[in-house]
């Protein structure tokens, strides 16, 4: 059972964002409709090997990176220099490229929560952090030059573990920080980024731990896109700035994006005792599997399943729904329908930043629960852009005898559904996010009143 009277404040957030030099970079192009989405040149490169070439990419020049290239091997990255001295030499050897995004928006979280160095080190501090992939960069030319090349293990260096492992996210924060409480990593596919949030959020909820850092990321990986891209579900034939479409009835595909969302949670009471801005309340979290069989297709069951334990309590009604909208054919469709079951049709609006950035996969769910913190101080709702024109027509699964849910068109909930950011008063968001395998996720986070 939750300790009794204890609620979870956030007071901080960091990140890595495309085409951005910070935080405030990245709300200032979010709020003025800006798309983060450009062709890529390394997916340029294999143009005839690849279905689609645009995403929402970071280089390592963007985070005032650069990559020392190992002598055995072209492009390996043996480590990174950090330009601006951010990071010690030591926890950049562990590191890959987007271990050390979860660093910098660690640093720049714990910065803005105004955490002490003691409070920082203490034994109430955790760290709950992952991404959905492994350090693909490194584990490529390291099996390359054993298996191909038949060249000895130690070739590699002796990092390979360390840089590759899940858990490297988590651990690189740990080690950087020097935070003595939870170090863990969740992995939930999709919705990694927010099921390491609400996870953190029970840690303090329930009196496990007084403050903790958490978050997911993806980094900058062509064997990730490549994997997406064989699958064959990535968006193609559009401009780079009109690929990522949620909702719109000529969406084809999603956008494989990159970066990093980390925030700093800490217990209420204790935040507002020392003076701390409250960016934002965590209300509820709740987190579920459809339980169908099926690993790809979305349950519009389990999705209702997962408003219902979200939703336990009537009066936390959100204002805005940031959805997962990835701009997939059936899983828009789903999941429009679902919030609409679970909300009515009226009273709120829906927002998909993934139209503007694309999805970014283990890092998704983290990066857009900022946009949810951003929405809430900027009071207005971030767009879905490119939803241009709804299906009139009822979804093939509405015509199934056995479907349960509204029986109107995608086209009838346009007005929910803003092309543009605009100013309303916002009190809550819900934030939802979705995974392969059937995992759900979704929290409530609102205003501090």
């Amino acid at each position: 059972m939750p300790a009794q009277g204890r609620k979870v404040a956030v007071v901080g957030m960091g990140g890595a964002f495309p085409t951005c030099s910070g935080l405030q970079d990245f709300n200032d192009k979010l709020f003025s409709n800006q798309s983060l989405i450009r062709e890529w040149d390394k997916a340029l490169a294999y143009q005839k090997q690849l279905r689609s070439v645009v995403s929402g990419y970071i280089t390592e020049d963007e985070m005032d990176l650069e990559m020392v290239t190992a002598p055995f091997a072209e492009n390996y990255p043996e480590t990174y220099i950090d330009k601006l001295g951010r990071i010690p030499d030591a926890n950049l050897s562990t590191a890959d490229l987007g271990s050390i995004w979860a660093m910098l928006g660690a640093r720049d979280a714990v910065n803005m929560a105004g955490w002490s160095e003691k409070e920082v080190q203490s034994g109430q501090t955790g760290v709950v952090a992952g991404s959905g992939g492994s350090g693909n960069l490194i584990l490529r030319v390291a099996w390359h030059h054993f298996f191909e090349e038949g060249r000895k293990s130690r070739i590699a260096g002796s990092h390979t573990v360390d840089r590759t492992m899940f858990y490297r996210e988590a651990a690189n924060i740990s080690c950087f920080l020097k935070t003595k409480g939870v170090c863990e990593a969740i992995g939930s596919a999709c919705a990694t980024g927010l099921g390491n949030i609400g996870y953190a959020y029970r840690l303090i909820k329930f009196g496990v731990q007084d403050r903790v850092i958490a978050g997911g990321l993806e980094g900058t990986s062509l064997e990730t896109f490549i994997g997406f891209d064989g699958m064959q579900v990535l968006s193609k034939g559009f401009k780079p700035e009109e690929s990522s479409r949620p909702f719109d009835m000529n969406r084809n595909g999603f956008v494989c994006s990159f970066g990093c969302g980390i925030v700093a949670l800490e217990e209420y009471e204790m935040a507002k005792a020392r003076g701390a801005k409250i960016l934002g309340v965590i209300d509820e979290y709740f987190n579920n599997s459809d339980g169908d069989g099926d690993m790809f297709y979305p349950s519009f069951e389990g999705q209702q399943r997962l408003w219902k334990g979200l939703m336990t309590d009537p009066g936390l009604r959100p204002d805005v729904v940031k959805v997962h909208g990835t701009s997939t054919p059936a899983g828009d469709a789903v999941e429009l329908l679902s919030v609409v079951d679970a909300l009515g049709e009226s009273g709120y609006h829906i927002s998909a930043p993934k139209s503007q950035f694309g999805h970014m996969l283990g890092g998704a769910g983290a990066v857009e629960f900022i946009t949810a913190i951003l929405m809430l101080e900027n009071q207005q709702v971030l767009p879905c852009l490119n939803s241009n024109t709804l299906n009139p027509e009822l979804e093939p699964f509405q015509k199934d005898a056995k479907w349960n849910g509204p029986d109107k068109s995608l086209a009838a909930y346009r007005d929910l559904l803003p092309l543009q950011s605009f100013s309303k008063e916002i009190n809550r968001v819900a934030c939802l996010n979705y995974g392969f395998g059937g995992t759900n996720s979704a929290i409530l986070v609102s205003k501090d009143n």
